[in-house]
């Protein structure tokens, strides 16, 4: 007897579902503050090797946000270019490697993305590879 497609397909289903409850993936949630000096405007720009998430503009001190779920392979890397007054910077803003946040805050300042933890400042400098 040969099964239908619809049966496939649900079984499928539901083998998707129990390997979604078996290895549950935390949802990580990414804000990028702008703490330029002198109301200076900053335009942030970021992207994974699957997705881009657009150009947005920050005035001083207000935040873009964006939330994934992390691959299972613990590969999960977004980076972000980031310009004011005409110079651009960028930086792997959330790397599978590095960081265990599930709520990453960044404040972006002049010499670099300084990531904000529960008691805890770590500043970064900007990538310089190409």
């Amino acid at each position: 007897m040969n099964a239908s497609p619809i049966y496939w397909l649900l079984s499928l289903m539901h083998l998707f579902v129990a390997s979604e409850a078996i290895l549950p993936r935390h949802k990580v949630d990414v804000l990028i503050y702008n703490y330029l000096q002198n109301g200076t405007d900053l335009t942030v720009h970021c992207k994974s090797k699957d997705d881009d998430l657009g150009v947005h503009l920050l005035a001083f001190r207000n935040y873009y946000e964006f939330k994934f779920r992390p691959n299972l392979f613990g590969t999960t890397l977004f980076y972000c270019s980031m310009q004011w007054d005409g110079i651009m910077h960028w930086f792997d803003i959330y790397t599978a490697e590095r960081d265990t946040c599930t709520y990453c805050l960044w404040n972006v300042k002049p010499e670099g993305p300084c990531l904000v933890e529960y008691k805890k400042v770590t500043c970064y400098s900007w990538n310089t590879d190409a």
